[in-house]
């Protein structure tokens, strides 16, 4: 028999068929006549997933990621909605007891669907962004043997596409509760089928008598957040037609090493509930005294507790469980009088917010835990503390929320209003919004339902650069309207008895604890008043971002700029005509501008180059010979341009602004703009010029008046800290070497140390590099560094031509740990150039280790043995070293290259790879996802840097680790 609390995922045995090819009904394919393999018109279906993943992954249709395969798919425009209405079809098991009922769920679809179970039909009604719980108890087969039919609908208004393409097409997909970049934007081509299918999971779940409905936590505190109480309120459904005796149980327990849990509070309540009746029920406030909290990344730890709730029914034990991991946390947003920027608080602390704007992982909605994850951790890696969800793309699902709490990263979520699709736009868009408004709120509530528990939820927004028609709005405001404790006058409340008297317990809210704000323009974003001003979205002059008149207000919502790839994304997503890269055309005025290829033009190529404004930041190295010349000055850029974005916004920290958002962090397509990382999941050098930019305390060298910068985003004063600044040229000299000690920095604060005046000395050099170092006195404990390469004002690069000839000594160590499938290598990076005096004080990169950093743990992997014989080192500074390390008991690898030259070693990057020898042209050999503790970093002379990587290999590969570097990119050193 079934298990009570038992939910089993129907994620896998799918099949799919068009529906104009199956001439049977729903009730024949469920009874008589059900499919039995994937034999023609059946194929295997992608579940979770959509109509357009399906046809991919059974190659019905080619890759519309690819080149420009997308252009050889037929538009459901041009097909009808027919052509993509699908059948699905899977079995399953299942069987009860007496007293047991089943629920048959589906967590989202689009559009509509009809459902056939065991020749029942049921209807699962329209919209994108609701949830459908089924009881199918009657409908089971006796024998435990059930058969299931879901014919699925497409969105009723999909639209089509103008010639000229456009944001959100001919918009009338914006009649619909959907997302509305399926149309297509000037980031995706347009989605053929307009993301149709069974998109989201797929579940059975057993209970007893009383169903668990939809609990709500609430955390409300007091004395300084000592003293903390829990609230929880839950619908509870009595299926029967007796008075449920219920025995109500909430139980939280936290985890204090390992599998060992500590019980914090087990309370139980006993509740009756009348025959065939639905109540809300309200647990008294459970205390707490001084819990761990939770925070946002970079402020300190992620502290989750596991909250569980059961309901035990007298005579027929436990009818049903949910549990959830919580966070103790209060979040409070206002606009601030300094700046006009909404300001964010976090458990009273102020958060200056460095984030990015995400649309969703996957265009073709294959979502999994495992991309999500990936996904995630990328944004903490970049040490960023804010994800903005799109309007026109999904509300996220619960998995990305789970990653988000594990991570730190707040959410900034919005519901399906975008201005293009919605009142603007050419053609104009019908500016009411969805043609059914409560279908919309509907979606709405649920949503909220569905995450509102999640500690890393923020804010909810009506919409992108638009507010909702005024009804939905005026909905929206009263449904998620705060409750009293959570308004800014709450502080003067004292107790949780005062407030309880007060006021109903702030669980019985619908959420009640996040403000809403009814557009991104509005309310403390941009100008406040819904005035297209965010942006700009195109290539910068580095020093710009750092100047009065870059951005006027407090908070920008989207500021973007390019995101090319690397030249191994390229080769792997398109055909060779793809490789070509654009034409430089030299103008009048003397810019340049660039014609990419139509592939390129295709994937939205996003030029280095702005004639009239930005001369091209591409050929500033001088101009590019191939694609690897291009992709690689592309990634200088790439870290330049992002790293000067945060930092020019970080430097006016409070004094004029209060946080900005990346547009955007990744792309759910192979896009080729406005990305830290490409969707196969290898970063650009923009990733960790952000991961630099946007450390809790940075040292940064102001770009518009060479003032360095310390920034100060904690809660800590930092004292006994100096600041270490020193000049390279391309010789290996160090013509400017200086030390600012006795520094305190005081939290939440930029402190301006001192100009750094060596362009402004006699006779400087037209390129050179500036190395800063922030480190604790009393040991060298580096807490920020920070690497430059700089020319000299109306200068360029191209001196960095010929330094790629360099040959720079190096020795590296690397020390290799495995558990299962999973890798964490650790590599050390020595330049062996001999160190000019004065020397530097910190050259061997101790960093101190931050509190909240959890990343990179190592202590559950063992080392991996090395037991090859000991090999003789191949001859040749640039052939592949393979075997040439020394074997040593414990795992320590070293290897060194010689060179006759010194200096800096310029732009290392690691990558991982398959061991294969040999690869084709074109084949794609690496190993993805990687996570990297830093990556496209310079050592000067004499200084190591420790970088670490973790990666998972699929099975029968044994992988490398490879280096490359501006001075190698003839040769690659493997080190694995």
């Amino acid at each position: 028999m079934a298990e009570i609390g038992q939910k089993t995922l129907l994620d896998s045995g799918w099949l799919a068929a068009r529906s104009t090819d199956v001439q049977l009904t729903g009730t024949q394919l469920t009874t008589t006549h059900p499919p039995t393999s994937p034999t023609s018109p059946w194929m295997e279906a992608v579940v979770p997933g959509t109509v357009l993943a399906t046809l991919v992954e059974n190659k019905v249709v080619g890759d519309p990621f690819y080149g420009l395969e997308n252009e050889t798919i037929l538009d459901i425009a041009d097909s009808g909605r027919e052509y993509y209405t699908f059948w699905f079809f899977t079995k399953f098991q299942c069987k009860l007891s007496g007293t047991q009922h089943l629920d048959l769920n589906f967590r989202a679809i689009n559009y509509s669907a009809e459902l056939y179970l065991n020749g029942h039909k049921r209807v699962l009604p329209k919209g994108m962004f609701r949830r459908h719980s089924l009881e199918v108890t009657d409908i089971l087969n006796p024998d435990g043997s059930n058969l299931l039919a879901v014919l699925v609908h497409p969105p009723d208004h999909p639209g089509s596409i103008p010639p000229a393409g456009g944001q959100g097409g001919d918009h009338e997909i914006g009649k619909d509760v959907a997302t509305q970049y399926v149309e297509g934007w000037d980031w995706i081509a347009p989605v053929r089928d307009r993301n149709t299918g069974i998109w989201d999971e797929v579940s059975i779940s057993v209970t007893g008598p009383v169903k668990i409905i939809d609990p709500h936590l609430v955390s409300s505190f007091f004395d300084r957040y000592t003293r903390v109480y829990l609230h929880a309120t839950t619908e509870l459904e009595n299926r029967s037609s007796w008075v449920a005796e219920c025995s109500l149980n909430i139980q939280v327990t936290t985890e204090l090493e390992g599998s060992v849990c500590l019980m914090e509070h087990l309370k139980t309540q006993h509740v009756s509930i009348p025959p065939r009746a639905r109540i809300q029920y309200t647990f008294p406030q459970l205390f707490f005294y001084k819990p761990n909290l939770w925070w946002p990344n970079g402020m300190g730890k992620q502290s989750l507790y596991n909250v569980s709730i059961t309901v035990d029914v007298k005579g027929h034990g436990e009818s049903d469980s949910w549990g959830q991991l919580f966070g103790f946390r209060k979040i409070e947003s206002h606009i601030d009088s300094a700046t006009g920027g909404r300001l964010f608080k976090v458990n009273g602390q102020p958060i200056f917010i460095r984030g990015g704007n995400w649309i969703l992982s996957d265009c073709l909605l294959r979502l999994s835990k495992e991309r999500y994850k990936t996904d995630i951790k990328f944004h903490a890696d970049m040490n960023l503390n804010m994800i903005r969800c799109w309007g026109g793309g999904l509300a996220e699902r619960p998995e990305f929320y789970h990653y988000c709490d594990v991570y730190g990263l707040l959410v900034w979520q919005e519901f399906w209003i975008t201005g293009d699709v919605d009142g603007r736009g050419v053609p104009v868009s019908n500016p009411n919004g969805p043609l059914d408004h409560d279908l919309f709120m509907l979606c709405a509530r649920d949503t909220v339902k569905l995450l509102r528990n999640h500690p890393s939820l923020g804010l909810w927004v009506g919409g992108n650069e638009q507010v909702p028609p005024a009804d939905i709005n005026t909905s929206l405001k009263n449904d998620l309207k705060l409750h009293p404790f959570f308004e800014s006058q709450s502080e003067n409340i004292t107790s949780v008895e005062g407030l309880s008297t007060a006021y109903k317990d702030p669980s019985q809210y619908l959420d009640g604890t996040r403000v809403y704000i009814q557009g991104s323009m509005w309310d403390g974003f941009a100008n406040g008043k819904g005035g297209f001003t965010d942006g700009p979205y195109e290539i910068q002059n580095p020093e710009d971002p750092f100047k009065d008149n870059f951005y006027k207000y407090g908070f920008n919502p989207e500021v973007g700029s390019v995101g090319i790839p690397v030249a191994a994304t390229i080769r792997a997503t398109m055909p060779r005509e793809g490789w070509q890269i654009p034409l430089f055309k030299k103008l009048p005025n003397g810019y340049t501008e660039e014609v990419p290829n139509p592939i390129w033009q295709y994937h939205k190529y996003l030029p280095y180059s702005k004639p009239g404004k930005v001369h091209d930041q591409i050929e500033l190295y001088g101009t590019p010979k191939d694609l690897d010349d291009f992709c690689l000055k592309a990634q200088l850029v790439n870290y330049i341009q992002y790293r000067a974005l945060l930092e020019g916004w970080t430097s006016r920290m409070w004094s004029k602004y209060t946080g900005v958002l990346i547009w955007k962090t990744q792309n759910p397509w192979t896009g080729l703009r406005g990305q830290f990382y490409d969707h196969l999941l290898d970063q650009t050098a923009g990733f960790f010029g952000c991961r630099c930019a946007a450390e809790p305390i940075h040292v940064q060298l102001n770009l518009a008046t060479y003032f360095i910068e310390v920034v100060n985003t904690t809660a800590e004063e930092l004292s006994n800290v100096a600041i270490e600044a020193s000049v390279w040229d391309l010789e290996g000299a160090c013509p400017y070497y200086k030390v600012f000690d006795k520094l305190s920095l005081p939290p939440k604060k930029v402190v301006s140390i001192s100009e750094m005046k060596y362009p402004k000395s006699k006779n400087p050099k037209p390129v050179f590099f500036l190395l800063l170092k922030l480190y604790h006195v009393s040991n060298y404990s580096i807490v920020s560094r920070n690497f430059y390469w700089l020319h000299v004002s109306g200068g360029d690069y191209k001196l960095l031509e010929p330094y790629r000839n360099k040959r720079i000594p190096l020795k590296i160590t690397s020390k290799t740990f495995i558990k299962g499938s999973s890798y964490e290598v650790e590599m050390k990076v020595l330049n062996k150039s001999k160190k000019p005096d004065p020397k530097t004080l910190t050259y061997k990169n101790n960093f101190a280790v931050r509190n909240d950093d959890s990343d990179f743990d190592m202590t559950s992997l063992e080392p991996i043995p090395d037991t090859r014989a000991d090999l003789k080192q191949p001859t040749g500074l640039f052939q592949r070293l393979y075997r040439q390390f020394s074997r040593e008991s414990d795992g320590l690898r070293v290897a060194e290259i010689n060179g006759s030259d010194g200096g800096v070693a310029f732009f290392l990057n690691f990558s991982v790879h398959g061991a294969k020898m040999e690869h084709e042209e074109g084949e794609d050999s690496r190993i993805l996802p990687v996570h990297y503790s830093d990556n496209y970093f310079s050592l000067v002379p004499g200084e190591e840097m420790s970088i670490k990587i973790s990666f998972k290999v699929p099975p029968g590969v044994s992988p490398r680790v490879t280096l490359r570097g501006w001075n190698y990119h003839h040769g690659v050193h493997t080190v694995l």
